[in-house]
C-alpha cells in the first residue's frame, strides 16, 4: 500500500538496565554443553550475540512502555490530548486481560476519545501497528497515533537456563530451546501524524506484506518457554524475505541501490548475513544492534531506527527500509523517506 499523508514525528525508547553477557550464560550451561560435545562459546559463535539486556526484577513492563511513550510524545512535541489512537504491539503481557493497551492508555493519561487496543504478530507487531495507524491517518480518521511496545526476556531466559542445566535434558531439547537464550528486553514508542500537520516529519512512503503460514509451527512460544526449529525457521524466513523484497520495491517504486539504511528485525549474525546475501543488499547499510541487545522481538526495528538517528546515521532525504519476519511466518517491509 502507498501512503500520501503519513509521517513519523517522534521516537522514544528505554534500554533495559541489566547487561547479561552470553559468556555468563555459557558458563552456567557448561556441563550440558560439554555433555553434548558442543562449542563452549556456543551462543557467541553461533548467533554473534555477545550479550542482551534485562529489566530489574521488580520492573512492571507496562511502566517501560509508558516511559517510552512519554519520550516519543516529547520528541514529537505532541500533546496527549491530540492522540486519537494508541496501539500496543507487545508480545509480553502482564495479564490475559485487560489489554496491555488499556494499561498503558490509563497510566499514560491519554484522553477518553483515544481508541486503544493490542495488536500481536510476533516480531512484526510494531510494523503492523504502524500500518494500521497509517491507514487511519490516511483516511482522515485521526491526526496523531501512538504505537508502543515493551518486551521482557527475563522470565524466559531464567527458565530456559534452569531447564537446560538439568541432568535430564536431552540434546534435542537443548537445541530446541537454544533460541530463547538470544532474546533481549527493551521498550519503544513512535508517534505517527498526518503529514499536512507536521511539515518536519519523516514520510512513510508505503509497505508490502506477504505470508507463508504453512510454517506456522516452526517457533512455538509463551512467556516461560519457546521451542524453535532454528534451522528450518532460518531457511523459510529468508526465503520469504527474498520473495517479498522485489514486490516491495515495485510497490514503493524504489530500486535496491537507492536504499540508504536498513532497519531490520535483529535476530542474529547468520540471519542478517544470509538475508543480505540472498537479496543482494550492502551489509554496511544494515544498522546492527543485536550483538549487545540480542533479539528484542518487535522492539528491534523501531529501536534500530531511533539509535541510528541518535548516532547520525540518518540524513534528510535518506531512504530507509524497515522490515522483518515474524513467527508464523509473515514478512512486512515498509519504506520511509527521512
Amino acid at each position: 500500500m502507498r501512503f500520501e499523508n503519513v509521517s513519523i514525528v517522534g521516537l522514544g525508547y528505554v534500554d533495559a538496565p541489566r547487561y547479561l553477557p552470553s559468556e555468563e550464560i555459557e558458563s552456567q550451561l557448561a556441563e550440558s554443553i560439554k555433555r553434548f560435545d558442543m562449542n563452549p562459546r556456543l551462543i557467541r559463535d553461533l548467533s554473534g550475540i555477545m550479550g542482551r539486556r534485562l529489566w530489574d526484577d521488580d520492573t512492571e513492563v507496562t511502566d517501560m512502555a509508558v516511559q517510552a511513550a512519554e519520550l516519543a510524545l516529547e520528541d514529537a512535541g505532541v500533546d496527549k490530548e491530540q492522540v486519537g489512537l494508541m496501539i500496543n504491539t507487545s508480545v509480553t503481557r502482564n495479564y490475559v486481560e485487560p489489554s496491555v493497551a488499556s494499561l498503558v492508555h490509563g497510566d499514560l493519561g491519554l484522553p477518553a476519545h483515544c481508541l486503544n487496543f493490542d495488536v500481536a504478530n510476533a516480531c512484526l507487531g510494531f510494523v503492523n501497528g504502524m500500518q494500521l495507524a497509517g491507514n487511519m491517518i490516511e483516511r482522515g480518521q485521526i491526526d496523531y497515533a501512538l504505537v508502543v511496545n515493551a518486551e521482557s526476556s527475563n522470565e524466559i531466559i531464567e527458565n530456559t537456563i534452569r531447564r537446560l542445566t538439568s541432568p535430564e535434558v536431552t540434546e534435542q531439547e537443548f537445541r530446541e530451546n537454544f533460541a530463547s537464550l538470544t532474546l533481549g528486553s527493551g521498550a519503544v514508542a513512535m508517534v505517527l501524524a498526518n503529514a499536512e500537520r507536521e511539515a518536519n516529519g519523516h514520510r512513510v512512503v508505503g509497505d508490502f506484506s506477504q505470508a507463508d503460514t504453512k510454517h506456522n509451527r516452526l517457533c512455538l512460544g509463551n512467556m516461560d518457554k519457546m521451542v524453535t526449529d532454528a534451522s528450518n525457521l532460518l531457511k523459510a524466513g529468508i526465503a520469504l524475505v527474498a520473495r517479498t523484497w522485489p514486490q516491495f520495491l515495485e510497490e514503493v517504486d524504489w530500486s535496491p541501490d537507492s536504499v540508504d539504511l536498513f532497519a531490520v528485525h535483529q535476530v542474529s549474525a547468520p540471519h542478517t548475513n544470509k538475508m543480505a546475501e540472498l537479496i543482494g543488499i550492502d551489509k554496511s547499510k544494515i544498522y546492527k544492534i543485536f550483538t549487545d541487545y540480542g533479539n528484542m522481538g518487535p522492539v528491534g526495528i523501531p529501536v534500530v531506527l531511533a539509535k541510528a538517528r541518535e548516532e547520525g546515521r540518518l540524513n534528510q532525504g535518506d531512504r530507509v527500509a524497515l522490515f522483518g519476519v515474524g513467527s508464523g511466518l509473515n514478512c512486512t517491509m515498509m519504506a520511509v523517506e527521512w
